[in-house]
């Protein structure tokens, strides 16, 4: 079943792990490894999550890394389906040989 609208992983971050126990981004950069201004541009949406920050956040925060890359794709293929004109894609047949 596909989501309405996926939260981006930043978003997820903030209003999951942030907001509710008064942490700073600043702080969870800290944490990771990471400069703030990395961690910002997720935070912000401008950036996604890539599979290093993928292990680097299942550590600091829980999660698999699986669920983290799934997070980002789930959002940018909402996104996708949003934007992309399917309309002269055609069906590949494939004949058996």
């Amino acid at each position: 079943m596909a989501m309405h609208n996926p939260p981006h992983p930043g978003e997820f971050i903030l209003e999951v792990y942030l907001e509710p126990h008064s942490m700073t981004g600043r702080h969870l950069a800290s944490k990771l490894g990471v400069s703030p201004s990395t961690l910002n541009r997720i935070l912000q949406g401008r950036s996604g999550i890539s599979p290093e920050m993928a292990l680097r956040l299942s550590k600091a925060l829980g999660r698999s890394p699986e669920s983290w890359l799934l997070m980002q794709d789930n959002y940018e293929l909402w996104h996708a389906r949003q934007t992309v004109d399917l309309g002269s894609v055609e069906r590949v047949d494939f004949c058996a040989a």
